[in-house]
């Protein structure tokens, strides 16, 4: 079996692989800790002696050959690195299947965020939630954390007895009275996609197939919010094929989720700020439901080819989004990724290697390459690929890629030789024509991309124009927008408003008391820019409660401008920190320059 080697990982998965994991967990509230065994069944694929696998902040009891009761084995722990952990070396014989590692994770590791009661919806119990991507998954489990190597598993977590845990695998439904859970996950899964949640979460069916988990508090409006997933799961199999994992339930997890959410699979983490009240922000259910194809189904096989999962998944979730809610709203999420895309190219710097599509992460948290360029450029290609084979042969190819490498990793010099096989190779010129070679290994946007457009948004600008030119912010016609046309009207928005001008707009249209985290998170830049004071307890409200860091760093960085705001910053961050998962603390510890 052929790997990609991945500058990532310690692991050596061509000598001697895992393939199957069997997990025994303790969760402890009190210690801040998981506790138990991880054992792990192999393929030795060259009659190796040592298994190695990656670790980081684990205390390692012992090493058995054949199971938990079994012979103890050497094993040693290598330097500490502060990005990748630690390699963890196992003797092993060249017939060994199984090795069992008994453990403790670290009350710190960095993929495990413990709250207390008050920092949950309900504000009664604690709650544990796990974000293993990219490679945090070795601070709870020694693993060989590459997304290139995929495995099986089963689990059985001890958990307190008024608690409900749940995996990515088969779930239960209601609470086992002893807080024992068993779980399977019968699919092979990269490290990745290892999940588990701890917390007092109540679960409601939607379909035979579909179902919301979430803190009680939180139930009924999720419930409300995603009543179209049934829809969304049958418009993504009319596109590209059957769905594969069986269920594709969410999980409402407490405001400090550090992203919008995680597609682990059958449990999909999705963040309580997508819960507007009106159903306008459930684009990004989509896009981690379209992860079940791209993402889960074909894995990027380094994080160096992460453009691979999310360019075809923002691309599929646009699509779905079209086939529920007609081709004007995907257009309007098109316009603003590309607006995102358009920002971080002049952020890196329209030269800058990390605007290329293949990265070169070697050396560096893969987490810097978590950005629009993968996600935006990606899709951009795509679209640029459609506007020249046309929808029809394109759908083709997408839906073949993802039945024929099913349950496979791919990396980026392995799909380009294959969409060459497959489509542009068909076609003379057409390589040429969609400058393949410049957007995967070129900065910026390659010359000659399809211009991205809106109607809806076309009269949102005329409002934006309307306003500027005199008209009263509340005669504006603006009956029936989205939270999508919010959001291009404050991107529109001159960056040197005056107060008195919020004032107004704020009077007219509700922003600062709306709650919608989309239409605040444009918002608050604009007010901290203006010195709109009325704005500033929401803003502290806002930064304290909320731990996606999407949303977070462009409010901090229009704070750290504003007259002594680098020390506001630093006051606030102090009191939020302990509410931020340690993918966001880890950006601001050093945009806030703090670091406790």
């Amino acid at each position: 079996m052929t790997f990609t080697p991945d500058p990532h990982s310690y692991a050596r998965p061509s000598q001697v692989q895992v393939r199957h994991l069997a997990l025994d967990l303790q969760v402890d509230f009190a210690a801040r800790t998981l506790r138990g065994q991880a054992t792990w069944h192999l393929t030795n694929h060259t009659g190796a002696t040592d298994l190695w696998l990656d670790a980081r902040s684990l205390l390692i009891e012992s090493v058995r050959l054949g199971g938990p009761t079994g012979e103890t084995t050497d094993f040693t722990l290598g330097a500490d690195d502060p990005v990748l952990g630690q390699a963890l070396r196992i003797t092993v014989r060249p017939d060994t299947t199984v090795v069992c590692i008994r453990y403790t994770t670290s009350p710190t590791a960095a993929a495990l965020q413990w709250l207390a009661p008050e920092q949950t919806a309900g504000r009664e119990q604690p709650f544990l939630f796990t974000q293993s991507q990219a490679i945090l998954a070795r601070t709870w489990i020694p693993c060989q954390d590459s997304p290139g190597v995929r495995f099986t598993y089963e689990a059985r977590v001890q958990a307190p007895a008024h608690l409900l845990a749940l995996m990515s695998a088969e779930n239960p439904q209601q609470l086992d009275p002893r807080g024992e859970y068993f779980f399977r996950m019968e699919q092979p899964i990269p490290s990745y996609l290892m999940a588990l949640a701890v917390g007092n979460v109540e679960f409601t069916p939607l379909s035979t197939r579909t179902g919301i988990y979430a803190e009680p508090t939180t139930l009924q409006l999720a419930t409300h919010e995603f009543v179209d997933l049934e829809k969304m799961v049958g418009a993504a199999e009319e596109l590209y094929g059957p769905y594969r994992w069986d269920r594709y339930d969410l999980l409402v997890l407490p405001p400090s989720f550090p992203f919008g959410g995680m597609e682990n699979p059958r449990l999909t983490f999705v963040t309580p700020t997508i819960l507007a009240g009106d159903r306008s922000l459930t684009s990004l259910v989509a896009h981690e439901l379209a992860h079940s194809w791209s993402g889960n189904l074909v894995t990027n096989a380094t994080w160096n080819d992460f453009w691979l999962n999310e360019g075809f998944t923002v691309y599929f979730e646009r699509r779905i989004m079209e086939r529920l809610y007609g081709r004007p709203y995907a257009d309007m999420l098109q316009v603003l990724g590309h607006t995102g895309l358009l920002h971080t190219v002049e952020e890196l710097g329209a030269d800058s290697r990390d605007t290329h599509l293949h990265l070169d992460l070697a050396g560096r948290d893969p987490d810097d390459g978590l950005n629009e360029i993968a996600y935006e450029k990606g899709d951009y290609l795509l679209l640029t690929l459609e506007s020249l084979v046309g929808r029809e042969k394109l759908d083709t190819f997408i839906k073949e890629y993802f039945a024929r490498f099913s349950f496979q990793s791919m990396d980026t010099d392995s799909f380009v030789a294959y969409l060459r096989r497959e489509l542009l190779d068909r076609e003379p010129g057409l390589e040429a024509r969609l400058q393949l070679d410049a957007w995967i290994n070129g900065p910026g946007i390659p010359a000659g991309a399809p211009p991205v457009s809106s109607e809806r948004f076309a009269s949102v600008e005329a409002a934006l124009q309307s306003w500027q030119q005199g008209t009263a912010a509340s005669t504006l016609p603006t009956t029936g927008w989205s939270s999508h046309e919010w959001v291009h009207f404050l991107h529109g928005l001159p960056k040197s408003l005056s107060a008195a001008q919020l004032s107004e707009l704020d009077e007219a249209f509700g922003f600062t008391p709306s709650g919608n985290a989309e239409i605040l998170s444009a918002w608050f830049p604009l007010a901290l820019a203006a010195g709109y004071h009325p704005a500033d307890q929401a803003v502290e409200q806002f930064l304290t409660t909320v731990g996606r860091r999407k949303f977070l760093v462009p409010i901090y960085k229009a704070l750290l401008t504003t007259p002594g705001g680098p020390e506001r910053a630093r006051q606030i961050y102090a009191r939020a920190r302990p509410n931020y998962h340690s993918v966001a603390t880890s950006t601001f510890d050093t945009m806030i320059g703090q670091t406790a």
